[in-house]
C-alpha cells in the first residue's frame, strides 16, 4: 500500500507522561535548539514550568527569558544550578561544553537533559555517568529518536522477527554547507566536523538495532583545520550483520536509513532521527506503510515533547535513568564514535 492509502497502520504518539505533579525546567544555553525545546515544553502547560534560564551573558539570558516569560534570567551557569525552584536543566550547549555544564548542574544536585552528543569523548561520558550514579540523580542523553514513538514501534516490529533476523542497517546524515573557517562546525577546539553533530544519530540507530559493534572502520574527508567535513563507517558484528553509515556536510544526501532481513527489509526515506513514517517489504506481501498517527504541522516540536515526557515520567517514578535512552547506551555510542575519530585521526586539542 503506498503512504497515501487510509488503510496505513499508524504508530500512537507517547503524549506528556501520567499527569502529576509540574516538573520545573531550567535551560541552560540560548540557542537554536534551546529555543526549539523551549517552545515544547510551553507546549505541555499541564506537566511542565520552564522557571529560569541561564547562558554566559546577562544579556542573551534576559533576552531569551523575555521573549519566553521565563521569570529568572542569570547570566552564569553556576546560578541556574543553584536556583532551588529548578527540578532539571536541560544542557544545550555546544558538545564541547557538555561535561563542563552537565557536570555542574549534577553537582549542585539537579537532574539533567544533555544534548546529543553526549560529550565530546567517553572519558568525559564516564565522567558524567559516574557523578550522577554516585549522587543518585537523573541523566539522560537527549537522544529524541529513541523517544519518538514511531521508532519504538519499528523497534519492536524488528525484535518480533517481521523482517527475519537483521544483517544490514544503512543510515545517513547529510547536506552541504560552505561552513566558513571560524564556524564551530571547523573548529576542533570545539569539537568540529561532522560526526559528533550529524554522525551521532547514524551510529546510535546502529547501535539501537544491532547492539555494540565488534569492528569499526572509517574514512574521512578532513577539512584544513583537520575535522571531518564527511566521513564513511562500516561497523561490523560477530553474527555477520553490518552497519554501513555516513554523515558530512559536503553534499545533500539527506537522512535516509534502512534496515534489511532474512525476511524483508523496512525503509525510512528521509529523516529518519525523527521520522513520521516507515515501509515495510516482504515478499509476496504489498508494502506496507507505517505513519506516525500525531504528525502535526510543528513535528520538531513534538518529538521534543516525546523527550521532554520521558524525563518527567522517569522523574515523578524517581527512576535515575531512562530505560528508553540508557546510559550505558550512550556511553558505548560514545565509545564507537571514540573509535571512528581513531580510524580518521581526528583529535580535540586539551581532551583528546
Amino acid at each position: 500500500m503506498s503512504e497515501h492509502t487510509t488503510g496505513g497502520h499508524t504508530a500512537g504518539g507517547a503524549g506528556a507522561g501520567a499527569p502529576g505533579r509540574r516538573i520545573r525546567w531550567g535551560i541552560l544555553a540560548t540557542g537554536g535548539i534551546a529555543a526549539s525545546f523551549t517552545e515544547a515544553l510551553l507546549s505541555l502547560p499541564a506537566d511542565a514550568e520552564v522557571v529560569a534560564v541561564g547562558s554566559r551573558s546577562t544579556e542573551a539570558a534576559a533576552a531569551f527569558a523575555e521573549h519566553y516569560g521565563i521569570p529568572r534570567a542569570y547570566g552564569d551557569w553556576a546560578e541556574l544550578a543553584a536556583d532551588p525552584d529548578v527540578d532539571v536543566v536541560y544542557v544545550a550547549t555546544p558538545h564541547s561544553a557538555h561535561r563542563a555544564a552537565a557536570g555542574l548542574c549534577l553537582e549542585a544536585g539537579k537532574a539533567v537533559l544533555c544534548e546529543k552528543a553526549f560529550t565530546i569523548n567517553t572519558r568525559e561520558a564516564r565522567e558524567l555517568v559516574g557523578l550522577a550514579r554516585e549522587r543518585g540523580l537523573f541523566l539522560m542523553e537527549a537522544m529524541w529518536t529513541y523517544c519518538n514513538p514511531l521508532i519504538r514501534h519499528l523497534l519492536a516490529l524488528v525484535q518480533d522477527g517481521v523482517i527475519g533476523e537483521v544483517r544490514h542497517v544503512s543510515a545517513h546524515f547529510g547536506f552541504h554547507s560552505d561552513f566558513p573557517p571560524e564556524h564551530r562546525m571547523r573548529d576542533p577546539r570545539l569539537g568540529g566536523g561532522a560526526l559528533l553533530d550529524l554522525g551521532v544519530y547514524p551510529v546510535s540507530f546502529a547501535h539501537l538495532l544491532l547492539g555494540v559493534p565488534d569492528t569499526v572502520e572509517a574514512w574521512a574527508q578532513l577539512t584544513p583545520e583537520r575535522v571531518d567535513a564527511a566521513t564513511g563507517i562500516v561497523l561490523g558484528w560477530h553474527s555477520g550483520a553490518i552497519a554501513t553509515l555516513s554523515c558530512g556536510f559536503t553534499a545533500d544526501i539527506g537522512a535516509p536509513a534502512a534496515i534489511a532481513g532474512t525476511g524483508g527489509r523496512i525503509e525510512i526515506p528521509d529523516g529518519f532521527f525523527n521520522a513520521d513514517r516507515f515501509v515495510v517489504h516482504r515478499e509476496g506481501v504489498e508494502p506496507q506503510t507505517v505513519l506516525l498517527s500525531d504528525v502535526s504541522d510543528d513535528h520538531e516540536r513534538g518529538s521534543m515533547r516525546h523527550e521532554a515526557a520521558e524525563v518527567m515520567r522517569a522523574l515523578r517514578a524517581g527512576e535515575t535513568e531512562s530505560p528508553l535512552v540508557p546510559l550505558d547506551g550512550s556511553l558505548a555510542v560514545m565509545s564507537t564514535l571514540d573509535r571512528v575519530r581513531e580510524r580518521v585521526n581526528v583529535r580535540y586539542p586539551g581532551v583528546d
